[in-house]
Protein backbone atom coordinates (compact mmCIF):
# COMPACT_ATOMS: atom_id res chain seq x y z
CA UNK A 1 0.00 0.00 0.00
CA UNK A 2 1.12 3.10 -0.57
CA UNK A 3 1.72 5.86 2.00
CA UNK A 4 -1.22 8.00 -0.07
CA UNK A 5 -3.25 5.53 -0.11
CA UNK A 6 -2.73 4.49 3.79
CA UNK A 7 -3.01 8.08 5.01
CA UNK A 8 -6.37 8.25 3.44
CA UNK A 9 -7.54 4.72 5.12
CA UNK A 10 -5.83 5.08 9.04
CA UNK A 11 -8.38 6.47 10.84
CA UNK A 12 -7.14 9.50 13.11
CA UNK A 13 -8.04 11.34 15.76
CA UNK A 14 -7.95 15.22 15.84
CA UNK A 15 -6.54 16.74 18.99
CA UNK A 16 -6.21 20.66 17.91
CA UNK A 17 -8.68 22.24 15.56
CA UNK A 18 -10.37 25.80 16.07
CA UNK A 19 -14.20 25.18 15.08
CA UNK A 20 -13.98 29.15 14.09
CA UNK A 21 -10.86 28.34 11.89
CA UNK A 22 -12.79 26.01 9.63
CA UNK A 23 -14.92 28.80 8.29
CA UNK A 24 -14.32 28.28 4.88
CA UNK A 25 -15.15 31.41 2.58
CA UNK A 26 -18.14 29.80 0.78
CA UNK A 27 -20.05 29.06 4.12
CA UNK A 28 -19.12 32.94 5.42
CA UNK A 29 -20.43 34.56 2.65
CA UNK A 30 -23.83 32.34 2.23
CA UNK A 31 -24.12 32.65 6.48
CA UNK A 32 -23.68 36.71 6.02
CA UNK A 33 -25.91 36.99 3.21
CA UNK A 34 -28.53 34.80 5.28
CA UNK A 35 -28.16 37.23 8.31
CA UNK A 36 -28.10 40.29 6.26
CA UNK A 37 -24.66 41.05 7.59
CA UNK A 38 -22.65 43.32 5.42
CA UNK A 39 -18.89 42.06 5.03
CA UNK A 40 -16.34 43.97 3.24
CA UNK A 41 -16.17 41.39 0.06
CA UNK A 42 -18.32 41.00 -2.45
CA UNK A 43 -17.90 37.96 -3.76
CA UNK A 44 -16.63 34.61 -2.64
CA UNK A 45 -13.00 35.27 -4.19
CA UNK A 46 -13.02 38.50 -2.19
CA UNK A 47 -13.31 36.30 0.75
CA UNK A 48 -10.85 33.79 -0.21
CA UNK A 49 -7.89 36.59 -0.70
CA UNK A 50 -8.62 38.22 2.25
CA UNK A 51 -7.89 34.49 3.89
CA UNK A 52 -3.62 35.89 3.07
CA UNK A 53 -1.86 37.20 6.08
CA UNK A 54 1.43 37.07 6.89
CA UNK A 55 1.63 36.18 11.08
CA UNK A 56 -0.25 35.04 13.81
CA UNK A 57 -1.73 38.65 14.35
CA UNK A 58 -2.84 39.33 11.28
CA UNK A 59 -4.61 35.71 11.01
CA UNK A 60 -6.45 36.54 14.02
CA UNK A 61 -7.85 40.01 13.02
CA UNK A 62 -9.49 37.93 10.10
CA UNK A 63 -10.63 35.22 12.42
CA UNK A 64 -12.43 37.54 14.29
CA UNK A 65 -13.63 39.66 11.73
CA UNK A 66 -15.49 36.74 9.95
CA UNK A 67 -17.10 35.32 13.52
CA UNK A 68 -18.58 38.45 13.45
CA UNK A 69 -21.53 36.80 11.27
CA UNK A 70 -22.14 34.03 13.57
CA UNK A 71 -25.30 34.95 15.26
CA UNK A 72 -27.74 32.02 15.45
CA UNK A 73 -27.21 29.07 16.87
CA UNK A 74 -27.86 27.69 13.30
CA UNK A 75 -24.88 29.64 12.12
CA UNK A 76 -22.74 27.60 14.65
CA UNK A 77 -24.54 24.09 13.73
CA UNK A 78 -23.98 24.74 10.37
CA UNK A 79 -20.11 26.20 11.18
CA UNK A 80 -19.53 22.61 12.29
CA UNK A 81 -21.50 20.20 10.68
CA UNK A 82 -19.31 21.20 7.65
CA UNK A 83 -15.84 20.62 9.60
CA UNK A 84 -17.94 17.01 10.74
CA UNK A 85 -18.06 16.53 6.86
CA UNK A 86 -14.35 16.90 6.14
CA UNK A 87 -13.50 14.86 9.39
CA UNK A 88 -15.81 11.65 7.46
CA UNK A 89 -13.88 12.30 4.23
CA UNK A 90 -10.02 12.49 5.71
CA UNK A 91 -11.26 9.06 7.79
CA UNK A 92 -11.44 11.17 11.19
CA UNK A 93 -13.43 9.11 13.39
CA UNK A 94 -12.80 11.33 16.86
CA UNK A 95 -12.33 15.23 17.24
CA UNK A 96 -11.72 17.54 19.79
CA UNK A 97 -12.75 20.77 19.02
CA UNK A 98 -11.81 24.21 20.74
CA UNK A 99 -14.48 26.88 20.38
CA UNK A 100 -13.89 30.21 21.62
CA UNK A 101 -17.11 31.94 23.69
CA UNK A 102 -15.14 34.82 24.29
CA UNK A 103 -15.26 35.60 20.74
CA UNK A 104 -19.36 35.53 20.47
CA UNK A 105 -20.02 36.75 24.29
CA UNK A 106 -17.91 39.90 23.88
CA UNK A 107 -19.89 41.14 21.26
CA UNK A 108 -23.15 40.65 22.86
CA UNK A 109 -24.26 36.98 22.10
CA UNK A 110 -25.46 34.74 24.58
CA UNK A 111 -23.30 31.15 25.64
CA UNK A 112 -25.96 28.77 24.97
CA UNK A 113 -26.55 30.53 21.03
CA UNK A 114 -23.02 29.53 20.29
CA UNK A 115 -22.85 26.18 22.59
CA UNK A 116 -26.00 24.44 21.33
CA UNK A 117 -25.17 24.69 17.82
CA UNK A 118 -22.20 23.36 18.60
CA UNK A 119 -22.98 20.68 20.18
CA UNK A 120 -26.25 19.17 18.53
CA UNK A 121 -23.71 18.95 15.38
CA UNK A 122 -21.82 16.68 17.81
CA UNK A 123 -24.74 14.55 18.58
CA UNK A 124 -25.47 14.37 14.65
CA UNK A 125 -21.95 13.39 13.81
CA UNK A 126 -22.14 10.56 16.20
CA UNK A 127 -25.74 9.48 14.79
CA UNK A 128 -25.17 10.09 10.79
CA UNK A 129 -21.20 9.71 10.30
CA UNK A 130 -20.20 7.54 13.23
CA UNK A 131 -17.82 10.33 14.39
CA UNK A 132 -17.21 10.91 18.31
CA UNK A 133 -16.03 14.14 19.56
CA UNK A 134 -15.88 16.29 22.41
CA UNK A 135 -15.49 20.31 23.16
CA UNK A 136 -13.08 21.89 24.73
CA UNK A 137 -13.80 25.50 26.02
CA UNK A 138 -10.74 27.99 25.54
CA UNK A 139 -9.70 30.98 26.52
CA UNK A 140 -8.48 33.89 24.99
CA UNK A 141 -5.48 34.84 26.70
CA UNK A 142 -5.37 38.22 24.88
CA UNK A 143 -8.35 39.05 27.20
CA UNK A 144 -8.15 39.40 30.92
CA UNK A 145 -8.08 36.93 33.71
CA UNK A 146 -11.18 38.37 34.92
CA UNK A 147 -13.25 37.53 31.41
CA UNK A 148 -11.64 34.16 31.48
CA UNK A 149 -13.17 33.56 35.16
CA UNK A 150 -16.27 34.83 33.47
CA UNK A 151 -16.46 32.73 30.48
CA UNK A 152 -16.16 29.63 33.49
CA UNK A 153 -18.99 30.89 35.21
CA UNK A 154 -21.09 31.04 32.11
CA UNK A 155 -19.80 27.37 31.32
CA UNK A 156 -21.10 25.61 34.60
CA UNK A 157 -24.63 25.01 33.29
CA UNK A 158 -22.90 23.14 30.39
CA UNK A 159 -20.16 21.37 32.32
CA UNK A 160 -21.05 18.09 31.73
CA UNK A 161 -20.99 18.49 27.93
CA UNK A 162 -17.73 20.06 28.26
CA UNK A 163 -14.65 17.49 28.53
CA UNK A 164 -11.87 20.39 29.14
CA UNK A 165 -10.75 23.56 28.97
CA UNK A 166 -8.06 25.41 26.78
CA UNK A 167 -5.65 28.32 26.48
CA UNK A 168 -5.57 30.59 22.71
CA UNK A 169 -4.91 33.44 20.36
CA UNK A 170 -1.96 35.18 21.03
CA UNK A 171 0.63 33.99 22.58
CA UNK A 172 3.44 36.25 23.07
CA UNK A 173 3.19 38.77 25.81
CA UNK A 174 0.45 36.79 27.31
CA UNK A 175 2.67 33.86 29.46
CA UNK A 176 0.18 30.87 30.90
CA UNK A 177 0.95 32.36 34.28
CA UNK A 178 -1.54 34.70 33.71
CA UNK A 179 -4.19 32.16 33.94
CA UNK A 180 -2.84 30.43 36.36
CA UNK A 181 -5.91 30.91 39.13
CA UNK A 182 -8.45 30.18 36.16
CA UNK A 183 -6.96 26.80 35.61
CA UNK A 184 -6.30 26.04 39.30
CA UNK A 185 -10.43 26.63 39.40
CA UNK A 186 -11.18 24.72 36.08
CA UNK A 187 -9.69 21.61 37.45
CA UNK A 188 -11.17 21.70 40.70
CA UNK A 189 -14.37 21.67 38.51
CA UNK A 190 -13.43 18.80 37.11
CA UNK A 191 -12.21 20.10 33.84
CA UNK A 192 -9.19 18.49 32.00
CA UNK A 193 -6.82 21.28 30.46
CA UNK A 194 -4.82 22.15 27.83
CA UNK A 195 -3.20 25.18 26.79
CA UNK A 196 -1.22 26.57 23.50
CA UNK A 197 2.26 27.01 24.28
CA UNK A 198 5.60 26.69 22.18
CA UNK A 199 4.22 28.08 19.05
CA UNK A 200 5.21 31.90 18.84
CA UNK A 201 6.11 31.64 23.03
CA UNK A 202 9.76 30.08 23.81
CA UNK A 203 10.20 27.01 25.66
CA UNK A 204 9.64 28.75 29.16
CA UNK A 205 5.77 29.07 27.71
CA UNK A 206 5.87 25.49 27.53
CA UNK A 207 7.22 24.84 31.53
CA UNK A 208 4.53 27.04 32.62
CA UNK A 209 2.09 25.38 31.23
CA UNK A 210 3.07 22.06 32.39
CA UNK A 211 4.16 23.49 36.24
CA UNK A 212 1.60 26.03 36.95
CA UNK A 213 -1.43 24.96 34.71
CA UNK A 214 -1.23 21.42 34.97
CA UNK A 215 -2.05 20.62 31.33
CA UNK A 216 -3.01 16.93 30.07
CA UNK A 217 -1.82 18.07 26.61
CA UNK A 218 0.89 20.27 25.07
CA UNK A 219 -1.42 22.38 21.82
CA UNK A 220 1.80 23.28 19.54
CA UNK A 221 4.60 22.49 21.26
CA UNK A 222 7.40 22.49 18.99
CA UNK A 223 9.82 25.16 19.85
CA UNK A 224 10.18 23.02 22.58
CA UNK A 225 13.05 21.00 20.96
CA UNK A 226 15.28 24.34 22.12
CA UNK A 227 15.24 22.88 25.88
CA UNK A 228 16.81 19.62 26.28
CA UNK A 229 15.08 18.94 29.91
CA UNK A 230 12.42 20.15 28.38
CA UNK A 231 12.26 16.99 25.78
CA UNK A 232 13.69 14.39 28.34
CA UNK A 233 10.36 15.28 30.79
CA UNK A 234 8.06 15.68 27.39
CA UNK A 235 9.21 11.84 26.74
CA UNK A 236 9.41 10.71 30.44
CA UNK A 237 5.75 11.56 30.84
CA UNK A 238 4.36 11.11 27.15
CA UNK A 239 2.93 14.49 27.23
CA UNK A 240 1.16 14.61 24.24
CA UNK A 241 2.19 17.55 21.62
CA UNK A 242 -0.73 18.75 19.12
CA UNK A 243 1.55 19.31 16.29
CA UNK A 244 -0.39 21.68 13.12
CA UNK A 245 2.53 21.36 10.15
CA UNK A 246 0.57 23.53 7.77
CA UNK A 247 -0.08 25.95 10.25
CA UNK A 248 3.54 26.45 11.15
CA UNK A 249 4.35 26.86 7.69
CA UNK A 250 1.74 29.51 6.88
CA UNK A 251 2.72 31.53 10.50
CA UNK A 252 6.39 31.07 9.43
CA UNK A 253 7.05 29.09 12.58
CA UNK A 254 9.11 26.97 9.55
CA UNK A 255 10.17 28.39 6.62
CA UNK A 256 9.84 25.18 4.60
CA UNK A 257 7.88 21.80 5.73
CA UNK A 258 11.26 20.10 5.02
CA UNK A 259 12.72 21.96 8.03
CA UNK A 260 10.01 20.56 10.40
CA UNK A 261 11.12 18.56 13.70
CA UNK A 262 7.65 16.54 13.73
CA UNK A 263 9.57 13.91 12.68
CA UNK A 264 12.82 14.58 14.77
CA UNK A 265 10.54 14.42 17.62
CA UNK A 266 8.70 11.29 16.96
CA UNK A 267 11.75 9.23 16.26
CA UNK A 268 13.02 10.72 19.59
CA UNK A 269 9.93 9.48 21.66
CA UNK A 270 7.75 12.38 21.85
CA UNK A 271 4.00 11.85 21.89
CA UNK A 272 3.13 13.62 18.35
CA UNK A 273 -0.08 14.14 17.09
CA UNK A 274 -0.54 15.89 13.61
CA UNK A 275 -3.36 18.36 13.43
CA UNK A 276 -4.99 20.84 10.96
CA UNK A 277 -5.61 24.06 13.68
CA UNK A 278 -7.49 26.72 11.67
CA UNK A 279 -7.44 24.57 8.22
CA UNK A 280 -9.67 27.20 5.97
CA UNK A 281 -7.37 29.70 6.48
CA UNK A 282 -4.38 27.23 6.52
CA UNK A 283 -4.71 25.77 3.87
CA UNK A 284 -5.61 22.01 4.81
CA UNK A 285 -7.59 19.63 7.20
CA UNK A 286 -5.74 16.36 8.22
CA UNK A 287 -4.91 14.34 5.39
CA UNK A 288 -3.41 17.78 3.78
CA UNK A 289 -1.50 17.72 6.64
CA UNK A 290 -0.13 14.08 6.79
CA UNK A 291 0.31 14.45 2.55
CA UNK A 292 2.67 17.49 3.61
CA UNK A 293 4.83 16.31 6.14
CA UNK A 294 4.84 12.82 4.55
CA UNK A 295 5.96 14.54 0.68
CA UNK A 296 8.32 16.70 3.07
CA UNK A 297 10.24 14.02 5.51
CA UNK A 298 10.02 10.83 3.69
CA UNK A 299 7.89 9.03 6.27
CA UNK A 300 8.04 5.38 5.97
CA UNK A 301 4.57 3.53 6.83
CA UNK A 302 5.67 2.90 10.39
CA UNK A 303 6.05 6.86 11.10
CA UNK A 304 2.52 7.58 9.55
CA UNK A 305 1.14 4.43 11.87
CA UNK A 306 2.65 5.77 14.65
CA UNK A 307 1.70 9.19 14.45
CA UNK A 308 -2.12 8.23 14.04
CA UNK A 309 -1.63 5.64 17.07
CA UNK A 310 -0.42 8.88 18.76
CA UNK A 311 -3.58 10.44 18.34
CA UNK A 312 -5.98 8.21 19.55
CA UNK A 313 -3.12 7.76 22.78
CA UNK A 314 -3.13 11.22 23.26
CA UNK A 315 -6.99 11.62 23.13
CA UNK A 316 -9.53 11.78 25.72
CA UNK A 317 -11.55 9.07 24.48
CA UNK A 318 -11.83 5.61 27.20
CA UNK A 319 -8.84 3.29 27.16
CA UNK A 320 -11.09 0.58 25.78
CA UNK A 321 -11.70 2.86 22.73
CA UNK A 322 -8.47 3.87 22.27
CA UNK A 323 -7.82 0.19 21.96
CA UNK A 324 -10.11 -0.43 19.39
CA UNK A 325 -8.60 1.82 17.32
CA UNK A 326 -4.75 1.72 17.35
CA UNK A 327 -5.63 -2.41 16.75
CA UNK A 328 -7.42 -1.05 13.56
CA UNK A 329 -4.25 1.05 12.51
CA UNK A 330 -2.27 -1.88 13.29
CA UNK A 331 -3.74 -4.39 11.17
CA UNK A 332 -2.67 -2.17 8.40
Amino acid sequence: MSNLALIKNLPKAELHVHIEGTFEPELMFAIAKRNQIAIPYSSVEEVKNAYNFHNLQSFLDIYYAGANVLIHEQDFYDLAWAYFEKCATDNVVHTEIFFDPQTHTERGMDFATCFNGLYRACQDAKQKLNISSHLIMCFLRHLSEESAFNTLEQALPFKDKIIGVGLDSSEVGNPPSKFERVFARARELGFLTVAHAGEEGDPDYVWQALNLLKVNRIDHGVRSEEDDKLMQRLIAEQMPLTVCPLSNLKLCVVKNLTDHNIKRMLNQGVCVTVNSDDPAYFGGYMNDNFIAIDTALNLTSDELKQLAINSFNASFISDDEKQYWISKIKAY
